[in-house]
């Protein structure tokens, strides 16, 4: 399944200053029937966000309408846990294109990467930034250009620099899950397999 083309991206973002928050606390495993990514972000954050009762918590970040965009920036540690894909859909049937924080755990970071949601880590001392512009201004808004593997703060400029696997970052900027990637350089395989056998 082709992914979403990420280029680049300006956004306001959705504070969430917690560190280790872990994939039952981004997606519930109750909530983990479903085959297909659909309607998996109607789940998000359940057990923050609603009551027993399903009433909204109106103390919770996604409910406080101060606060939107497609950028959710967290504390350190974020994806934790189990290896459930889900989490990744949970943010993207949301409305997230791209996460930020100081430190992802690895199997989450490359699943978000294979399902077309950008993982940004950033340093701690910028991520303390982020959050401190977003505090006096919610409306602060933020671009994130994957090209140059760049976020910064609008419009100040004030920037950082981030880390992509090579592989990762192609296939974002031309919307390829791994089947398309391969498929994108046919011909070379082609090529290759063709002076093997000679």
């Amino acid at each position: 399944m082709s992914i979403q083309k990420f280029t680049t991206l300006t956004s306001t973002a959705v504070p969430l200053p917690i560190e280790n928050i872990d994939t039952d606390q981004i997606i519930p495993a109750r909530f983990l029937k479903a085959t297909t990514r659909e309607g998996f972000g109607e789940n998000l954050f359940r057990d923050w966000r609603f009551g027993k009762n399903g009433e909204p918590r109106i103390d919770f970040i996604l409910n406080d309408p101060l606060y939107k965009g497609s950028i959710l920036v967290a504390g350190r540690n974020f994806g934790s846990g189990s290896s459930r894909e889900h989490a990744a859909w949970a943010l993207l049937d949301y409305g997230f294109r791209v996460v930020v924080s100081s430190f992802f755990a690895d199997i989450f970071r490359n699943n978000a990467l294979n399902n077309g949601l950008l993982p940004v880590q950033v340093s701690g001392s910028y991520l303390s930034r982020i959050f401190r512009a977003i505090e006096m201004d919610p409306g602060t808004q933020f671009r994130v250009d994957l090209e140059k593997q760049e976020i910064s703060l609008q419009p100040a400029g004030e920037k950082e620099q981030f880390d992509i696997d090579p592989y990762k970052k192609a296939c974002l900027l031309n919307g390829y899950d791994d089947i398309d990637y391969l498929l994108s350089i046919r011909d070379k395989i082609g090529e290759y397999e063709a002076q093997r056998n000679k």
